[in-house]
């Protein structure tokens, strides 16, 4: 399983918004410069985002972007196959399709990582301003 850096980064900017925005919109100025990430990029992962109803949009100075729900009601999964389409670990591929007992464990285990991801919560990985993680969650 590979993700790109458009779903690393879509977790990083749906986390900095979790963590920063309060009730209040973000710029991308502001997740650009906290992140490390170029505003450019930034912009074509939101675009993503809003489309699919993850986060909300709001022009004008005190515009930006705020997420449309509870950080605890995101998944990591939902972030990902949004940003990445879906989560396969293997291509599907003629030779190992020979051998069906192989492709059957694949499968089992891509399944286990889908429902790992959606059982994983955006808020479990929610900052406080002293960079401690919150809801004692376990990493990734």
């Amino acid at each position: 399983m590979r993700i790109s850096t458009r779903g690393r980064y879509a977790l990083h900017l749906m986390l900095d918004i979790a963590t920063n925005a309060g009730d209040g919109f973000l710029s991308l100025k502001q997740i650009s410069s906290r992140q490390s990430i170029s505003t450019k990029y930034l912009e074509q992962i939101v675009a993503i985002l809003v489309k699919n109803n993850l986060l909300s949009s709001s022009r004008g100075a005190l515009g930006g972007y705020k997420l449309n729900r509870k950080p605890e009601e995101y998944s990591i999964g939902e972030i990902l196959r949004t940003t990445e389409g879906t989560i396969k670990l293997v291509k599907e591929d003629a030779e190992l399709a020979r051998t069906q007992d192989l492709l059957d464990k694949w499968e089992r285990l891509e399944n286990l990582v889908n429902n790992y991801l959606d059982d994983f919560k955006l808020s479990e990985l929610v900052v406080n301003q002293e960079g401690l993680i919150l809801n004692n969650c376990a990493t990734i």
